[in-house]
């Protein structure tokens, strides 16, 4: 048997202005090799700078969405035991850093479509999308702490800013499943859905952001994110200069005009 490819093991495929990136090692629960990582990194990459791709989901086939690094297959550890000091710290730079800072930064609105168990830096990469659609079996576990280890991959970052810093201590100090009715409940989850409607409910909203203001949202999702870092000063300014380079858009002049002329908007993109 060939062995699996990249590509065979990160599917893509692009539908009506929609970049569909898709895990695809089931029988691993779509642990993530450093190879993987790299993919699905070159793709966000791609969807930002191509005009024609409008919306991102991310998703996975079988029972798990990803169970996190693939520690048997190294996980882009060193290869060798004969570590030095900087070798873990530029590992995950390298690594799980890169990959859900390529979500936060991507210019497209990203989905996460969570088919099941999202698991250490598997679960911090659905919750750095911008929207996430949970089918009803999906966990989420911060799996750290089982492995004696410390979150990484931007968690210690990403849930205080989701769940304030005690619930975000009590995922991370325990390692709980969180069921996805409960994470919907904690906000960690934008709506939950039967498995066998979760592709569908996913396309939805991703064509619907498809049709949309493109600029108008990559300018809000980093408005939005840097909120969460700055002051408020910082925060208006940054409003304001948002929405004066948005004005120079076609999509933003077609807007103002539709609602003069009473009509739908017909978004572009641009």
């Amino acid at each position: 048997m060939t062995p699996a490819t990249p590509s065979d093991e990160i599917r893509h495929r692009f539908e009506n202005g929609v970049s569909w990136i898709t895990l695809n090692r089931p029988d691993a629960m779509n642990a993530l090799t450093w190879d993987q990582r790299e993919h699905i990194i070159a793709l966000l990459a791609d969807a930002s700078a191509d005009p024609a791709t409008r919306a991102v989901v991310l998703t996975a086939t079988g029972k798990g969405f990803c169970a996190g690094a693939d520690l048997r297959s190294g996980g882009g550890a060193p290869a060798t035991t004969d570590r030095v000091a900087g070798d873990v710290a530029r590992m995950i730079r390298l690594g799980a850093q890169r990959l859900v800072t390529a979500v936060l930064d991507c210019e497209k609105p990203v989905i996460a479509a969570v088919n099941g168990t999202a698991a250490g830096i598997g679960a911090h990469l659905a919750l750095a999308c911008d929207l996430v659609i949970a089918a009803e079996p999906a966990r989420f576990i911060e799996v750290f702490v089982r492995r004696g280890l410390v979150p990484d991959g931007a968690g210690a970052y990403l849930l205080p800013r989701l769940l304030g810093p005690q619930k975000a201590k009590e995922l991370m100090f325990f390692g709980d499943a969180v069921p996805a009715a409960e994470a919907a409940r904690l906000g960690l989850v934008n709506k939950v859905v039967p498995a066998d409607e979760l592709e569908a409910a996913a396309r939805e909203w991703a064509e619907r952001l498809a049709q949309g203001p493109t600029r108008a949202l990559a300018l809000t999702k980093q408005l939005v994110n840097a909120s969460l870092d700055g002051d408020r000063a910082t925060a208006l300014a940054a409003e304001a200069t948002a929405q004066e380079l948005n004005m120079t858009t076609a999509d933003a002049n077609e807007g103002v005009a539709s609602f003069v002329e009473r009509r739908t908007p017909k978004y572009l993109g641009r």
